[in-house]
């Protein structure tokens, strides 16, 4: 289906163009398109990768609750992938089984590596596995982090929006202003001078 895309967007650059030089930027239009294409992410990816990011404070909580209630690693993983379910839940039970199989800390808690934001989660449980420090509280601090980072982006984006939304009313405002206040009394004043 890309590559339908992409050779659909070349031959329309060239039907566009209409003249001999129309080839070669149609190949380049075909190869910037397909270019474009790979590069966009599918939707379904995107929405697990969302979800993931938007229940890893809650997984973390979830995990530093199962530890302090006394829980082995390996069952709190599997005990919260239960509890989440959706792609956290999924990395998480693999984390469990991992640990369950006898794998090393690094490479069980590499499931959750492409999550963005649980590379803190994964260094503080290999530190915690490596110096058996309490991975717990390290946890609940990291919900608090990543609650706290969550917050800052939805205010940022927030601010965004509010200047995003000035530029379509400036946009449509000004001209009208323009058209509407000072045309008439730059006509006027022309017209008393002349």
């Amino acid at each position: 289906m890309r590559l339908f895309i992409a050779a659909a967007a070349g031959l329309a650059v060239v039907a566009v163009i209409g003249r001999w030089w129309a080839v070669p930027v149609g190949v380049a239009a075909s190869i910037g398109a397909d270019q474009f294409l790979r590069r966009r992410e599918p939707a379904a990816v995107r929405a697990a990768r969302l979800r993931a990011v938007a229940d890893l404070p809650l997984g973390a909580d979830l995990l530093a609750a199962v530890l302090r209630a006394g829980a082995p690693v390996d069952r709190a993983a599997v005990a919260v992938a239960d509890a989440l379910g959706g792609p956290l839940g999924e990395r998480l039970d693999r984390v469990g089984r991992s640990l369950r199989l006898g794998a090393e800390p690094p490479e069980a808690w590499a499931h959750l590596a492409d999550v963005p934001g649980a590379d803190r989660l994964v260094a503080a449980a290999v530190r915690s596995s490596a110096s058996g420090g309490a991975l717990a509280r390290a946890l609940t601090r990291l919900a608090d982090d990543l609650r706290g980072d969550r917050s800052v982006a939805v205010e940022a984006a927030a601010h965004r929006a509010g200047v995003l939304i000035v530029l379509p009313l400036g946009l449509c405002f000004l001209p009208a202003f323009v058209l509407a206040g000072l045309v008439p009394v730059v006509v006027a004043v022309v017209g008393d001078v002349l």
